[in-house]
């Protein structure tokens, strides 16, 4: 199995704690190369619910998502001079330099781009006008993808280990995303002191009302550019360059230091949830989710979904009648002496840990 550390940046791989080099599942079901949600996918039995489709566009696949990347990503991306990030940096310092989401704390999105982007949940994969700007409709892949964040380094459609994973990563996320806030206004602490102790870190975190360049996606005015960026006006290029080069040589303890107390309680949540997705254990007693789908396929057998709109179960139709027996009022070994017994049917232990890993069962 891969290794945690082996989903993120390779910045990371000398300072985050030891628990990251756990072994994880790998998530083979959710491919990038050969997406498993493309309409152009053998991949997704289920394809639509109630008459709408749930795939994504193969010229944008999971990727209608623009990311905030933290000011030292920025600079390790704008270091590293291997030919195949050359268009990556490109895009990069193109961004840098429409000055449209660019502050000593991050490079992000327009925004206009997350105000469509929070009311527009529906057409998430589908929608190419909210296609990411570091996407390469040519390749189908990121530019650059080895300094991507904390959303793309933890989102899959699909999960290995159900709903349980879906919850570890989900706390991965609030991990990285906390180290990236730190990191990010610890550097620009050092480098642009009045940016944090005027609180505009802070106000990142709450936007206001959007403006009129907002909505233009053109650049802020140019006095209010060169107060946020004072001395560095002119020289963001060298000052993310800075940022990775303050973070690449912090001591091994300089992350967790930085995080704090609320470093440590994110960190014991994700290693409990780490045993919970790697060392799944069968409740005492299971019940049919009633608020579980259910579609019938041409070949008789059924989907069925609970935990995520994209992934879903394929039973044969006969096996799912069997569901109804579970209660959640007898034992599962109970419940599957009964089936032996009176249906001549039964449902092995695998079967059911992956209908419960995908909340079809549910325990009681």
């Amino acid at each position: 199995m891969p290794r945690l550390l082996d989903s993120l940046p390779l910045l990371y791989r000398d300072l985050l704690p030891d628990f990251f080099r756990q072994d994880v599942p790998e998530e083979s079901k959710a491919t990038c190369s050969n997406c498993a949600m493309s309409q152009d996918s053998a991949q997704g039995a289920v394809d639509s619910v109630d008459g709408v489709s749930r795939m994504f566009r193969p010229d944008t696949k999971c990727c209608t998502y623009s990311p905030r990347l933290p000011n030292y990503l920025v600079g390790a991306l704008l270091s590293d001079d291997r030919p195949e990030l050359a268009e990556g940096r490109r895009r990069m310092e193109a961004k840098i330099a429409s000055r449209v989401g660019v502050t000593p704390q991050w490079v992000k999105p327009p925004a206009k781009f997350q105000l469509l982007y929070k009311n527009g949940h529906q057409f998430f994969g589908r929608a190419a006008s909210l296609r990411c700007g570091y996407f390469s409709a040519d390749s189908g892949g990121c530019t650059i993808w080895p300094y991507r964040e904390a959303v793309c380094s933890t989102f899959f459609c699909k999960y290995v280990a159900g709903a349980d994973g879906r919850k570890f990563w989900m706390s991965l996320k609030t991990y990285l995303t906390l180290a990236e806030i730190q990191l990010s206004r610890w550097t620009a602490l050092q480098l642009l002191p009045d940016y944090v102790l005027t609180g505009r870190d802070r106000a990142e975190t709450q936007p206001g009302p959007l403006t009129v360049e907002d909505l233009d996606d053109t650049a802020p005015p140019a006095k209010a550019y060169a107060a946020l960026w004072q001395g560095y006006e002119g020289l963001e290029l060298d000052y993310f360059r800075e940022c990775y080069r303050m973070v690449k040589a912090l001591p091994p303890d300089g992350v967790e230091k930085l995080l704090g107390l609320d470093g440590t309680i994110e960190l014991k949540t994700l290693e409990k949830l780490h045993h919970t997705a790697v060392a799944p254990q069968l409740p005492r007693t299971l019940k049919l989710n009633p608020d579980a789908t259910v579609q019938w396929m041409q070949d008789g057998s059924v989907a069925l979904g609970a935990y995520s709109e994209y992934d879903a179960v394929a039973l044969p139709g006969e096996a799912y009648g069997l569901l109804v027996d579970f209660t959640g009022r007898e034992p599962v070994d109970a419940v599957r002496k009964h089936l032996r017994e009176h249906k001549q049917a039964d449902l092995s232990e695998d079967v059911l840990l992956e209908l419960y890993r995908h909340r079809i069962l549910v325990g009681e």
